[in-house]
């Protein structure tokens, strides 16, 4: 135990592929008294669970939380942030019974976890403190008890925002006698989700107001570079920041690894995911637990596959490989979490779903297939490993995207900066507008009153005016039938997700897959991937949102392709230079499915492609696009697509880095004559409706985005273009390096 990166060092193969390798030092715990009016029989339940005294951030975080100052928690992962809430929320109820709390988890399996070690210390207490979860899985029997009695409520937002808030009658106890509110995970309150949410705490606090109460908010996040912001962004007061950490930490070895080059003049590189593979595999040979997280559900279904290949179980065992995504359902996700944590699981694959602090236990080593997306993500998933005293091991492995490569050969970049700023946009107008109809349902607007600091006045007249609210006196009263919560999904563009069926015997459900990845992972003759099992959909009911699949066994996979058109509606801002133009405003993106290969299993072999006949999607959202004015020196018109999809490529991949955003929440779309500029344009589009913000930081940062483009296509060595920068020569065509390294010459210094 302890020696697993030796082991990794002792492969030549592995050394001459290391770009990097740091050795984070332990770190030894700074302790704490327990505040001085903490109710005694908290400590000595904790003595029984060997707690005798607190770590520094923990006793900070309670003490603030106990006089009434609304706290955020930001600490590395395993530093026992859940005590920073448990002892101050048990300490309440156990001095007054009426005492009420609400917990917040951004997942059903995190809120199942916390409860557990929720329950372990109420059951050290040996009092009667009532907690319960009410969340999709909550029985309706049980309900009614839950809504009268609970006084600790575990939920997530999403219940938050569609089962209490709108019924808040029913909860009178609870909103009457709130005293704390505690959100977990901050730091995925981001993007649309968070920008949702924070709406979601707006209508909270409107609701406490008019019960009487003023909850204590204690927030808990993993590391970024703005939590105090982040938090008063989310809930529209001050916080108090914790972010020295008195826990334990030990000693991390953490390799940067680029894979072998298998085509110098095309710059492929060999695939990170057979690469993880063999990573992940010569770890748990070496008996260290491992865990692997991909970015996207197809590729952990095929890295399960393999390794469940190379360790399969013996005669009578349980499978020592799984899988773990969403679309999982609960029985799945909790029989592998528990599996993990009492060591039957000698590697579990995963998306980013176990990033966040559920209980797996104490794993050896972590494999991240292809960078997560920002530095906090990274860390996060690193963190996964090591979560006691002992030392881990963490690998990033990079695939040929041009942010990876960006990353891998520059890991200064990553280990000397901080963690990325969490952006949301609470006053998105679609989002704004979405939960005033929903606040305008649980209690009627006064004129004159703002909702979370923001006049309302103007959407309210609009809603009025469409006969959503009607206005009577000073106030604005819900005036339909409809039940509007139902209507506003916190995570995606839609409330709608596919359920998948398997057919093969007895129909049986056995997982979901949200509205915009259905057309793409379920059209027919699509192969769906399940814990290393295949099935092909036979039939995708689009109109009943159900795919029908049967179990088969082939040696492909499946990959499908979209078909993108931007519509320019509203241009918010511009500026023009002496070769370009750049704007920022409304666009409609259409998008649909058109094809699918066939991708053979190991090998990434194409056998074959089919056509998809599904209907278009559209959305409305915000984009920044830029139009050449002047054409590039020396560069062909048949060149030019293939320049500007390079650039389009290549400022894709380095925005995530200065916008702080996940690369999944932009798009880019080149066009060689735009209809709507009649230029040539490259569009970098917000993908969700209404936009978060990026599109507007794309055009203010646009000089540091062309030449960061600029520097990255620079430093590639390939000939004539590589999937590490402008793209693959047989997809953009082999004049594409020196058509878009024309292209951003011409950018890049120009006076603005």
């Amino acid at each position: 135990m302890g020696q697993f990166w030796e082991f990794l060092l002792g492969n030549e193969r592995f050394r001459r592929n290391l770009t990097a390798y740091r050795t984070i030092p332990p770190q030894t715990p700074h302790w704490a008294d327990f505040p001085a009016d903490l109710d005694p029989r908290l400590p000595r339940a904790l003595a029984e669970l060997g707690i005798r005294r607190l770590y520094s951030h923990q006793a900070e975080a309670c003490r603030e939380a106990m006089r009434g100052r609304d706290v955020v928690v930001v600490t590395p992962t395993a530093s026992g942030k859940t005590l920073c809430y448990n002892l101050p929320v048990l300490d309440a109820v156990l001095k007054n019974p009426q005492t009420r709390s609400l917990y917040l988890f951004p997942t059903k399996a995190l809120s199942q976890d916390q409860l557990d070690e929720l329950h372990g210390l109420i059951d050290r207490l040996r009092e009667p403190i009532r907690t319960f979860t009410y969340d999709g899985d909550t029985p309706a029997s049980a309900r009614p008890t839950i809504r009268k009695a609970a006084q600790i409520v575990v939920t997530n937002p999403d219940m938050l925002h569609v089962a209490i808030l709108p019924h808040h009658t029913k909860w009178l106890r609870l909103f009457q006698n709130l005293r704390y509110v505690v959100i977990d995970e901050l730091h995925q309150y981001r993007g649309v989700f968070g920008s949702h949410v924070a709406c979601v705490i707006r209508r909270l606090n409107r609701l406490c107001e008019f019960y009487g109460s003023r909850p204590t908010y204690i927030c808990c996040s993993a590391t970024i570079a703005n939590p105090e912001e982040m938090a008063q962004l989310l809930l529209g007061r001050p916080v108090h920041l914790v972010d020295r950490s008195g826990a334990p930490r030990g000693e991390k070895h953490f390799f940067f690894y680029n894979p072998p080059v298998v085509n110098r003049e095309l710059g492929i590189r060999r695939s990170a995911l057979l690469e993880s593979k063999e990573i992940a595999a010569r770890l748990v040979e070496a008996g260290a637990q491992t865990i692997v997280f991909s970015r996207s559900r197809l590729n952990v279904e095929v890295l399960s596959t393999y390794l469940k290949h190379r360790f399969p179980p013996g005669p009578g065992q349980r499978e020592v490989v799984r899988g773990y995504r969403g679309g999982y359902l609960p029985r799945e996700r909790r029989e592998i979490e528990r599996d993990l944590r009492e060591g039957r699981i000698k590697a579990v694959v995963s998306t980013n779903a176990l990033e966040l602090g559920i209980d797996i236990g104490t794993l050896n080593a972590a494999v991240l297939c292809g960078y997560p997306g920002t530095i906090a993500s990274t860390w996060q998933q690193a963190g996964r490993a090591g979560r006691g005293q002992g030392a881990s091991v963490a690998v990033l492995v990079a695939s040929s995207s041009p942010l990876d490569q960006f990353i891998i050969t520059h890991p200064d970049y990553f280990f000397a900066r901080s963690p990325e700023h969490a952006l949301l946009n609470p006053d998105n107008p679609y989002i704004l507008a979405s939960h005033l109809k929903c606040a305008a349902f649980e209690l009627p607007f006064r004129v004159g009153e703002s909702f979370g600091g923001r006049d309302p006045s103007e959407y309210l007249e609009e809603l009025a005016k469409h006969q959503v609210l009607h206005r009577s006196g000073d106030r604005y009263y819900w005036a339909t039938e409809g039940f509007p919560a139902e209507e506003v999904s916190l995570r995606s563009a839609t409330w709608e997700n596919f359920v998948v069926v398997d057919i093969s015997d007895q129909p049986r459900v056995i997982g979901e897959v949200d509205r915009f990845s259905a057309p793409l992972l379920l059209h027919e003759e699509a192969i769906y991937l399940h814990e290393g099992q295949q099935y092909q959909v036979e039939k995708l009911d689009y109109p009943e949102k159900k795919a029908y699949v049967r179990r088969v066994r082939v040696n492909y996979y499946t990959d499908a392709q979209l078909a993108v058109d931007v519509q320019v509606l509203d241009v918010l801002g511009d500026r023009a230079s002496q070769s370009y133009r750049s704007h920022w405003g409304e666009v409609l993106v259409r998008a649909r499915p058109t094809m699918f290969k066939k991708i053979k299993f190991y090998t990434h072999e194409n056998l074959g492609t089919g056509p998809i006949n599904l209907p278009e999607e559209q959305m409305h959202t915000t984009a920044y696009w830029l139009c050449l004015t002047a054409a590039p020196a020396r560069v062909s018109r048949e060149a030019l697509q293939g320049g500007l999809a390079g650039v389009a490529q290549l400022l894709a991949n380095v925005a995530p880095l200065y916008l702080m955003c996940d690369p999944g929440d932009l798009r880019v779309f080149p066009q060689v004559r735009s209809p709507f500029t009649e230029l040539p344009t490259i569009y970098l589009y917000d993908r969700y409706p209404g936009g978060t913000g990026l599109a507007e930081r794309a055009f203010e940062l646009e000089q540091q985005l062309l030449e960061a483009a600029a520097e990255l296509l620079e430093g590639c060595s390939c000939a004539s273009g590589c999937p590490s920068c402008v793209g693959a020569p047989q997809e953009v065509g082999v004049e594409a390096k020196e058509a878009a390294r024309a292209i951003l010459s011409m950018l890049v210094g120009e006076p603005r």
